[in-house]
Formats: C-alpha cells, sequence, structure tokens
C-alpha cells in the first residue's frame, strides 16, 4: 500500500504518501487540509448515536456532517470505480464481488448497481 497511516503512539498515527503517485487527483491532500478526514474519523468514533458532544455548537455539527457526507460520497465513487476494476480487470464474479463488498454473495444487485455507476465515473 503507498499511502501509509503509522502508528506513532498509543492514540496517536501519522499518513503518507507521494503527491504524484498516490494522489495525482489531489484527494488525500483536500481531504486533510480541509478537515474532512478529522471529522470523519470523529464522526466515526463517536457515540453509538453517532452525536457530536453536547458542547459542541450547531456550526461545529453542520461542519462534521458536512465533511462525513462528502467524504462518504468521494469513497463511494471510488468504491465503484474499484468495482469495475475487479469485473472488468480481474474478471471476478458478481458473486465473489459481492461477498467481498457485503459478506453476502445474494446482494449481486447492488454490486451491478456499483459497476455501472463505476462505468459512469471513468466515462465508460
Amino acid at each position: 500500500m503507498a499511502v501509509t497511516v503509522t502508528k506513532t503512539a498509543g492514540n496517536r498515527a501519522e499518513i503518507t504518501w507521494e503527491p504524484q503517485a498516490d494522489d495525482p487527483r489531489g484527494y488525500l491532500a483536500r481531504s486533510v487540509e480541509g478537515d474532512q478526514l478529522a471529522f470523519a474519523l470523529e464522526s466515526l468514533g463517536a457515540s453509538a448515536a453517532g452525536h457530536t458532544e453536547p458542547t459542541a455548537s450547531e456550526e461545529y455539527a453542520v461542519a462534521m456532517a458536512t465533511a462525513t457526507a462528502e467524504l462518504g460520497r468521494l469513497l463511494e465513487r471510488r468504491a465503484a470505480v474499484q468495482v469495475v476494476h475487479l469485473r472488468d480487470h480481474y474478471g471476478l464474479s458478481w458473486r465473489r464481488i459481492a461477498t467481498a463488498l457485503y459478506d453476502d454473495a445474494d446482494k449481486q444487485s447492488s454490486v451491478r448497481r456499483l459497476y455501472e455507476s463505476g462505468r459512469r465515473h471513468i466515462g465508460v
């Protein structure tokens, strides 16, 4: 894996990547510099209900939700393109991809929708 996450201490990590090789479109840099990654990780670690701290301002809660949704959409698009690659490059069956993504071989129609979405994203 070209992008590395190194645990530097108990609850600390460092993320490294090569801009030209690993992030030619700048998605990683923007997600870090724009705090999308930080907000998404904070959201991931939030309570089971997914709420921000009761002391958080409305603006903070909106910013957190917006950043998490933006990063989620970007990751969903990237996953769709990866499904195209799994199917077209590696020749994996719909069942195998469904099992890998959803742990359910019967979710083939969901995989096909992702595949079609991925094809649209790459302009095929």
